[in-house]
């Protein structure tokens, strides 16, 4: 992956990083459901029916892409906001386990094509937004599980989850009155990645060379 740098208030951000919060143990991710399946799963601190296991589910390390996706807990069938504490350790098994949805300039289609038919996790790289959904320079991750991927998110990989509405609806509120929220969104930090799965995933990694996508 390329390296390229965008320059935010005097930080160089990576244009492909995985930003989150996360403890030695966890990483905070985000989903937003309908309150049909996140009552329930806030309550049995799992995800449980009418959960289905058998589609494919997106989890986001991000909590202003998730807005984006959500507007804000405001989209049909989005509208109660989910923070998922999982380990880290299945975090990386699942970066570990994936392919891009799209093939990388240059990869080898067919090589490519094999690796996303038989891998159970989806990494896409789409672009950060500010509060206000608009688009910034660098990008931010989803990851989208299935199959064995879902089992073990499900049964292995959650500590905790909570209901984060109230909270977002609050955040909306000072935004729309004309606050600065930025000491209000919950502090995110680049994740520790080892080299090799960077590679695996897409990330940015300053070693290479190659010139900025376009």
């Amino acid at each position: 992956m390329a390296v390229w740098f965008s320059n935010v208030g005097g930080v160089n951000i990576p244009y492909r990083q995985i930003r989150a919060a996360f403890t030695d143990e966890t990483i905070t991710v985000y989903q937003a459901y309908d309150p049909a399946i996140a009552v329930p799963a806030v309550a049995a601190q799992r995800f449980v029916a009418p959960f289905k296991r058998e589609r494919m589910t997106w989890i986001k390390p991000s909590f202003l892409w998730m807005m984006y996706r959500c507007g804000w807990g405001t989209k049909a069938g989005q509208t109660r906001v989910l923070g998922i504490d999982i380990t880290r350790e299945g975090f990386e098994w699942a970066l570990r386990h994936s392919c891009l949805s799209h093939p990388e300039r240059g990869a080898d289609h067919a090589v490519w094509k094999e690796r996303l038919r038989v891998s159970p996790v989806r990494i896409q790289w789409d672009p950060e937004r500010d509060p206000r959904h608009s688009p910034l320079a660098y990008r931010s991750i989803q990851v989208g599980l299935s199959g064995e991927a879902v089992a073990r998110y499900i049964d292995e990989w959650i500590v905790g989850i909570t209901d984060l509405t109230d909270r977002v609806h609050e955040i909306h509120q000072a935004m729309r009155g004309g606050q600065d929220v930025a000491g209000m969104l919950p502090g995110e930090s680049p994740y520790p990645l080892p080299t090799d799965l960077g590679r695996v995933i897409g990330a940015t990694i300053p070693a290479d060379s190659e010139p900025a996508p376009g």
